[in-house]
């Protein structure tokens, strides 16, 4: 058997945050030979002066990839991981295979109407709800992990535009046009893994991972397990290629 290459990988952050939170990822997977790209997407991090909208969002991605070469393994978390499946449904050839963590809910609900009520109850406060963010993070996440989620600042006033913008996405649509391997990767508490079956089943070569003991932001609060994930899947990639 031909021992697996390097792989090219594009690693998607989560609403709120930036690229700085896959810092331990990014870390492994240089040190394993692979080449990791952390990308900023629109109005976050390094790109906070601009809009969020879907397709913008999509276009940074098609560029990172193309940065990488023209395909890759794209890993996404939460807001990343229903990018991910867009991207990958729109250009399945263009990606090796999929990582999306901690999205396994239909955005298209009453629930998505909910949070966004309360996103605007909390725009509306005089902080922007800067100061409830900075408890739920100092709450939920090891100073490491908060260290990380912190460094690229975070974007508070996205939510609205976001929230809207996933609602007209369709990933269980997407996820049956990706022939990759697709990883449906969720902490075992975290309340956005109510369908990962039906996520799982709606992709063609689609696997399901549970990871012990975490919740939402799986990566941040179970790094090592959730890294090992990555890993694997950029090596069976590599083999399957090589």
């Amino acid at each position: 058997m031909n021992a697996p290459v390097g792989q090219p990988v594009v690693l998607v952050h989560g609403s709120r945050t930036s690229r700085t939170m896959w810092r331990r990822q990014v870390a492994a997977l240089e040190a394993a030979g692979h080449r990791p790209l952390a990308i900023d997407l629109p109005g976050h991090g390094s790109r906070r002066g601009e809009s969020f909208t879907v397709d913008r969002a999509l276009h940074v991605i098609d560029g990172a990839v193309d940065e990488l070469g023209g395909s890759a393994l794209v890993v996404g978390l939460s807001l990343g991981g229903y990018l991910g499946i867009g991207y990958a449904g729109r250009h399945p050839t263009k990606v090796r295979g999929l990582v999306a963590a901690s999205c396994s809910t239909d955005p298209d609900t009453w629930l998505t109407d909910a949070w966004l009520t309360v996103a605007r109850w909390i725009g509306r406060r005089g902080d922007s709800g800067a100061a409830l963010n900075q408890r739920m993070v100092d709450l939920f996440l090891q100073e490491d992990a908060a260290r990380d989620v912190a460094a690229g600042g975070f974007a508070l006033d996205v939510m609205g535009d976001m929230l809207t913008g996933m609602r007209a996405t369709r990933p269980l649509d997407d996820l049956a046009r990706i022939p990759c391997p697709v990883w449906i990767v969720n902490g075992r508490w975290d309340h956005f893994r109510a369908q990962e079956r039906t996520f799982v089943r709606a992709a063609p070569d689609g696997r399901l991972v549970v990871i012990r003991d975490a919740t939402h932001l799986v990566s941040l609060v179970k790094p090592v397990a959730f890294t090992r994930v990555v890993l694997e899947a950029a090596d069976e990639v590599g083999r399957a290629e090589a």
